[in-house]
């Protein structure tokens, strides 16, 4: 973005930049203590927060500041904070952050993937069934990890489901809200509701890389035009 970057540009960039460094911190600490187990898991969310740059990088996809700053804020709570500090345990309402936030995140990719095989076009189909194929995305990743947990208790005997049935349960629940915001973020964007909110990050991202909804319009064009000899 040329120029001064914008108050709310420059938050998020500190975001990460805080994160980033507490992790780097944390990875030197440990390892002059001693405390291997604890750097390792620095070391892993560190370079798990940095990855979704690099591919985007070498996918030449721009992402939106602020959905970056989500991405790194995620993993930062999910690895770092909720297993070696113990969030999950010491705070009952973290694991329900990290789903809902992920499962609003899931939705708005969803929605973007979806939108990308319309050919980016606003009226290829119904707003709402664009919406609704993002939710599905979005609560079938989210049953997934449900899936993942359960098998990993049952083969390796690990807690992940905590109080099984109930914790599953609970974290569908939280899946379903947040993919239903975020699919209706994409919805609003559809609508033309778009400078705010999670439709304003929707229409960022499209915004920022229009070469990719255009390049697949052209090859829906020249689709046609052999079709049509």
């Amino acid at each position: 973005m040329p120029g001064k970057w914008p108050l709310r540009y420059s938050i998020y960039r500190i975001i990460i930049y805080v994160i980033w460094g507490i992790l780097a911190l944390e990875l030197v600490a440990s390892l002059i203590e001693g405390r291997y187990s604890l750097s390792f898991i620095a070391l892993a969310t560190l370079i798990l927060s940095i990855a979704p740059m690099v591919i985007a990088d070498r996918l030449q996809i721009r992402l939106p500041l602020s959905f970056l700053a989500g991405i790194v804020f995620f993993i930062f709570g999910t690895l770092y904070l909720g297993e070696a500090f113990d969030f999950y345990e010491r705070y009952w309402w973290w694991d329900i952050l990290m789903h809902f936030g992920s499962a609003m995140g899931f939705g708005l990719v969803g929605f973007v993937f979806v939108f990308l095989l319309f050919e980016g076009k606003r009226f290829a189909a119904p707003h709402w069934a664009i919406a609704f194929i993002a939710f599905c995305i979005s609560i079938t990743i989210g049953t997934l990890w449900e899936i993942f947990e359960f098998a990993m208790d049952q083969m390796f005997g690990l807690n992940m489901q905590k109080s099984g049935l109930p914790d599953t349960m609970g974290d569908l629940i939280v899946d379903t809200i947040g993919a239903a915001i975020g699919a209706g973020a994409g919805y609003a964007y559809l609508q033309g509701r778009s400078r705010r909110g999670l439709a304003g990050v929707v229409a960022e991202f499209i915004s920022r890389n229009r070469r990719l909804f255009r390049k697949r319009m052209r090859r829906y064009i020249r689709r046609r035009k052999r079709h049509r000899r």
